[in-house]
């Protein structure tokens, strides 16, 4: 637990190979045969815990009981895993911390693979309700999660307002579709400053190989120079990501030229652009998902448009979504968030995750607060550039000051996703960010 913990650090690297399987435009043919290779679903226990593996609903599950159990379970969502047919589990990434304390957990495959939100929130649950089953009632049920997970994370506690105590979504998809609206942003911007026009969909092929280094050669200042050097044009496309991901705040310029410069299956350089090679299909959902209609965009925080950017809005390709492409509620398609939370919630984001980017954080907060329910919610900016990129100390702090909340009603420390000023402030983000991160600054 002292070594630094890189929560799906794993998974992150997956989607930089295949960027765009996580992206809307999977398609909607027939789903894969799914499996659980149940020879990989035994580990050891600590000592002193019983181990349970299985499979549950076509689901693959991991439970760990310590011999001292305090009554209480934390409930573990993982990220998005592809779109192979294999399911698989890994055990709670503060399985030391909990089972040290006497917390039991568990953690499901989720009966599919993809950017399946429903699936994986109907699997937590049943696995909830197995444990019941196999060990006892829990006092309180802890629902943790991250990326995709924190996605499982935030609509399962709308869902299910009274099947869980407390909940501890981390660089989540708290946002739902407007992750997919900036891929689309980034990409149709990079087009339209870089060529000239800008169009949706595109053929993946022809992009990546053609149109790509083209963008990229118009867009840098001197040949070979891209992301790190830039003339105008590609300073406005910097300025227009950094506003739509999130707006000015510290570690932006290492996570542009970071998440700029690492390989992909793309080719290096080509990770942001790779996720914009969709059809703007995604899993459930028969039709695009993706939408830029009304969307404004800078290059600047001053609202008055330049001429160059009324320019650039009335040239930018403009999408609609499809109306079969977003449900407004329930568990059919993408699970859309809400913000109607019952109990207390806890989030953790990075600031440089170009991935997943802190918009989504701004974005629930919006909705919570819409809702009326802004105590029930503290978040926390951590100085990373990866994605999902925590120390053990700061995901157990967190955790910990969430088990505080709930049973001593001491409400922990956060940071104003929704003050501008406060996120661009040099210092944000040193509160609550303990150890080192690949290429965060270094607070003042």
């Amino acid at each position: 637990m002292r070594k630094s913990l890189i929560l799906m650090l794993s998974i992150a690297m997956v989607a930089l190979t295949v960027p765009a399987a996580a992206a809307p435009g999977n398609g909607n043919g027939p789903a894969p045969k799914y499996f659980v290779d149940e020879s990989a679903l035994p580990f050891d226990a600590f000592p002193g815990a019983t181990a349970m593996w299985g499979v549950h609903n076509g689901a693959g599950y991991r439970i760990e009981v310590p011999g001292n159990w305090n009554g209480d379970l934390v409930m573990w969502a993982h990220g998005y895993r592809g779109t192979g047919p294999e399911l698989t589990v890994d055990n709670h990434p503060l399985r030391p911390l909990l089972i040290a304390l006497g917390y039991a957990w568990a953690s499901s495959s989720y009966s599919r693979n993809d950017y399946d939100v429903a699936t994986g929130v109907q699997d937590t649950h049943a696995l909830a309700k197995r444990f019941n089953g196999l060990v006892g009632n829990p006092d309180k049920v802890y629902l943790t999660g991250v990326s995709m997970g924190g996605h499982i994370t935030a609509v399962s506690i709308e869902q299910y307002p009274t099947a869980y105590d407390a909940a501890l979504p981390a660089c989540g998809v708290l946002g739902d579709f407007e992750l997919f609206d900036y891929f689309l942003d980034f990409n149709v911007a990079a087009q339209q400053l870089g060529a000239g026009s800008s169009a949706f969909p595109v053929d993946p092929l022809e992009y990546i190989g053609l149109t790509v280094p083209g963008i990229k050669a118009n867009l840098e200042a001197v040949p070979g120079s891209w992301p790190f050097v830039l003339n105008a044009k590609g300073e406005n496309l910097k300025s227009l990501t950094e506003l739509r991901s999130g707006g000015e705040r510290p570690n932006f310029d290492e996570a542009w030229s970071f998440w700029n410069s690492i390989p992909s299956d793309a080719g290096p350089g080509n990770f942001l652009f790779g996720l914009g090679t969709s059809n703007g299909s995604i899993a459930r959902s028969p039709g695009n998902t993706v939408d830029n209609a009304d969307v404004v965009y800078q290059f600047d925080t001053d609202p008055t448009l330049t001429t160059e950017e009324q320019a650039f809005n009335a040239g930018v390709v403009r999408v609609t979504q499809d109306p079969q492409g977003r449900s407004p509620n329930g568990l059919a398609q993408v699970p859309p968030i809400s913000g109607k939370i019952s109990i207390p919630v806890l989030t953790m984001h990075n600031l440089g995750d170009l991935f997943v980017p802190v918009h989504n954080e701004i974005v629930y907060a919006e909705r919570v607060a819409a809702q009326g329910n802004g105590d029930l919610l503290v978040q926390r900016a951590i100085r990373g550039v990866l994605h999902c990129d925590f120390t053990a100390a700061e995901f157990s702090a967190a955790f910990l000051d969430l088990v505080a909340w709930v049973e001593l009603g001491i409400k922990p420390a956060g940071d104003d996703w929704l003050d501008p000023l406060a996120v661009a402030d040099p210092d944000f983000g040193c509160a609550h960010t303990n150890g080192s991160h690949v290429l965060g600054t270094p607070c003042p």
